[in-house]
């Protein structure tokens, strides 16, 4: 949706947008308040800005609602479409590579007591279980400031996916003409 239609819809409307972003109420009802935004890229950084002050609450909150890597999301929302989208990657997957994100996904929920969570979009399957090997040997507090860094950068992508700028609010460049 254009920025000018995210920034006129009523509130209720404008935070089941947002929640899709990141299912983090206080954060969804900040980012939500913050409106109108003169651009995305404002839009972004004030989104931004503010998950810097998530919290391992917040990160279990929002997990709720995420998939694991390599399980195919059900239901048929927006949040799901956007998991479906963002794991894209995992159909192609060799089925030893999708066996060990699934024994992995085990070991790290026993381990942490959460999902797995990675931005899948734009990493390879091999990526996704490298990082998830890696992040296991993480101590409990790194892997939630690993785990909310990932959460923004999709919540952060969600966001830039759903809003486009509106061409009133286009960057003019040398010559005048919107870009």
């Amino acid at each position: 949706m254009e920025l000018a239609e995210f920034n006129a819809l009523d509130a209720a409307e404008s935070a089941r947008v947002v929640g899709v972003w990141a299912a983090i109420p206080e954060w969804v009802q900040s980012v939500v308040d913050g409106r109108p935004y003169r651009t995305v890229d404002e839009l972004v950084a004030v989104a931004e800005g503010l998950a810097r002050d998530w919290t391992r609450a917040d990160l279990d909150a929002a997990l709720s609602h995420h998939p694991r890597i390599g399980e195919r999301p059900a239901g048929t929302g927006a949040e799901a479409a956007a998991s479906r989208t963002e794991q894209a990657g995992m159909t192609d997957a060799d089925d030893d590579v999708t066996a060990l994100i699934a024994a992995g996904n085990r070991v790290y929920e026993e381990r942490f007591g959460r999902v797995f969570l990675i931005r899948a979009a734009g990493r390879t399957p091999q990526e996704m279980l490298a990082e998830l090997k890696r992040r296991l040997s993480n101590d409990p507090d790194a892997e939630v400031g690993e785990a909310l860094a990932q959460l923004a950068e999709i919540a952060l992508l969600r966001a830039r996916g759903d809003v486009i700028e509106t061409a009133s609010t286009s960057t003019p460049t040398e010559t005048g003409v919107p870009s």
